[in-house]
Order: C-alpha cells, then sequence, then structure tokens
C-alpha cells in the first residue's frame, strides 16, 4: 500500500489493467483497479510515474458507470470507419 504524502491519501493498485499511453518523461496514462483509502476499489484512469509513486490528477468510476462508459464507447465506435476515430 502506498501513500501521497501530500493529502495522506492512501491507495492499491489492485489490478493495473493497461497502459493507454506513454510520454517521453517515462510518465503513462493507465487504467488501474484501484482500492483507495481501505474503500470499495474503483476504476482509475490517470497519469503514473513508472514507479507508481507519483500520480497527476484523475478520474475514478465505480463498476456500474465503468460499464455504462463502456457501452457508450461500444456504441460511438461501432460504426465508425477506423480512418475517422485515429489521431482525435
Amino acid at each position: 500500500m502506498a501513500t501521497n504524502n501530500e493529502r495522506s491519501v492512501t491507495y492499491k493498485i489492485l489490478d493495473h489493467i493497461g497502459v493507454l499511453a506513454t510520454y517521453k518523461n517515462n510518465w503513462s496514462k493507465e487504467l488501474n483497479l484501484i482500492q483507495w483509502n481501505d474503500r470499495t476499489p474503483k476504476f482509475d484512469i490517470r497519469d503514473w510515474d513508472s514507479d507508481h509513486e507519483h500520480m497527476s490528477r484523475g478520474i475514478t468510476l465505480h463498476e456500474d458507470e465503468a460499464r455504462e462508459l463502456s457501452r457508450l464507447l461500444a456504441d460511438r465506435f461501432e460504426d465508425m470507419p477506423a480512418s475517422e476515430d485515429e489521431g482525435n
């Protein structure tokens, strides 16, 4: 379990789901399942340093919110040709 000393927030990455983007500064935007302050785990999207000690602000989603986001994205990209979704 790690602590973010600035705000006394504890977190535990329970499942590293994947990397959405990697930056030149060795940080990456990731989707993880994280337990914040010993509470119910949430899906989490944010930038992390390579050691997962420092992080940016991000967004957390309960499971039902993550499912709805997945549905909305699937609907959005379902009929879109691959060339239209590149670079956006």
